[in-house]
């Protein structure tokens, strides 16, 4: 009796009884098995996959992050910069904004307003773009302009930019098309002279006139799988005029060009109270468009970036906050790596205070500290997996003896 009514348990679906299964899912007028239940998983996966290929996922504002809040949860992963901050806060708010604003068809054409980032290395501008893509609702890519030549020559194309951003968005055209896309090293491209270029500058001024077609908006035919490497792939027509795109360089020595700006008018006394009152220590907040110009940026490629912004040099307080505060601080991160040896490690006060000292004696910036901890950390990482310790503390005697024997000095020219 108990048998008949137990094989009367039969999935819906396949037909095989209770026990042919691994466990079955009751209804109101039938059963499912795990096996169906799994397939009929992947097969909704596959329609909503295919259904999204066909169009782009519909934006509301009021499910849009406000930049109030990006700039909340960038502040949990970047420490200072608020300036920079709030412009990309603003700037990708509006970008979400202009999208919304394109579906109603309204007279009024609001543009986008691409964004050049500026300060030393280690101040931020990756990291930046690296926190804000987590919480993004658009495909979002970054990309290197270091390995951009022009067409014809060794290196990548520039439509390799845009190819980063169709695999982000698993080739969807249309989802690519409203996407965000942060050129890092911008500055690499740079004029080598002072004056127009009558030969050709393969990885300098012939990028930027490359450039320009995609900052403005223009269709432009992307090779899915990249470059020259597949002559025979199929291009990809992408409308590039509602992708947002973000530049960030470290312009090194451009410190020079505002110095050279800013004296140039130095007539009667009071040019010079007002001089006096310029901070010397943070040039780089009185940057202007004519000095990415003088730089070596073209007037061209400037005016399709409209919204200038800079990063503060990072002082000390910034450098001893990076170090312990953000969510995904180095200490925290070593921290995690020895917990998952089953050791507590722990830093004492001073060590802090002495990997600071060294970066700002090195001017390594907040990359430079992570060198300096790996650095101090390298032997005990080596050997603590294999002795079983539950505990183990760095004092700024073991610290300072670790950076004496990796002989620290290399770093300053690193």
């Amino acid at each position: 009796m108990a048998d008949s009514k137990k094989n009367r348990n039969r999935c819906s679906f396949c037909g095989r009884s209770e026990d042919e299964v691994g466990f079955l899912i009751s209804g109101l007028n039938g059963f499912i098995c795990d096996s169906c239940a799994a397939q009929a998983y992947e097969i909704t996966q596959e329609a909503m996959g295919a259904r999204q290929k066909n169009g782009v996922k519909p934006l509301d504002l009021s499910d849009l992050p406000k930049p109030v809040e990006i700039k909340q949860f960038l502040d949990q992963y970047v420490i200072g910069q608020d300036d920079a901050k709030r412009f990309l806060a603003v700037s990708v708010y509006n970008h979400y904004k202009r999208l919304l604003q394109k579906d109603r068809g309204d007279d009024v054409e609001i543009e986008k307003s691409n964004i050049i980032m500026v300060g030393s290395t280690g101040t931020g501008k990756t990291l930046l773009a690296r926190t804000i893509a987590k919480m993004l609702n658009v495909p979002f890519t970054i990309v290197d302009a270091t390995v951009l030549t022009e067409a014809g020559y060794v290196g990548e194309d520039i439509e390799s930019i845009l190819t980063r951003l169709l695999q982000v968005a698993d080739y969807n055209v249309a989802e690519a098309e409203r996407g965000i896309v942060f050129i890092d090293e911008i500055d690499k491209i740079a004029r080598k002279g002072d004056n127009p270029s009558i030969t050709r500058d393969v990885s300098g001024e012939g990028v930027q006139q490359g450039l320009l077609k995609l900052l403005e908006g223009s269709v432009v035919n992307v090779p899915p799988q990249g470059g020259r490497k597949h002559p025979e792939q199929k291009m990809i027509p992408v409308n590039t005029k509602n992708i947002l795109f973000i530049c960030g360089g470290a312009f090194d020595g451009i410190e020079k060009k505002i110095a050279q700006r800013l004296n140039t008018h130095v007539v009667g006394y009071n040019s010079v109270r007002n001089t006096a009152a310029i901070d010397k220590n943070n040039l780089m907040q009185y940057i202007a468009p004519q000095d990415l110009k003088s730089f070596g940026l073209i007037p061209e490629i400037i005016g399709r970036l409209p919204v200038l912004t800079y990063l503060n040099p990072l002082d000390r307080t910034a450098l001893r906050a990076i170090l312990t505060e953000p969510k995904n601080s180095i200490i925290k991160q070593y921290i995690k790596l020895f917990e998952m040896d089953g050791v507590k490690l722990d830093f004492e006060d001073a060590v802090f205070e002495y990997i600071v000292d060294k970066a700002i004696e090195y001017k390594l910036g907040a990359r430079g500290l992570r060198s300096i901890v790996e650095t101090i950390m390298m032997d005990a990482m080596f050997e603590i997996p294999s002795e079983h310790k539950d505990s183990f503390t760095v004092t700024l005697e073991y610290a300072k003896h670790q950076l004496e024997k990796a002989n620290m000095a290399r770093l300053q020219n690193a």
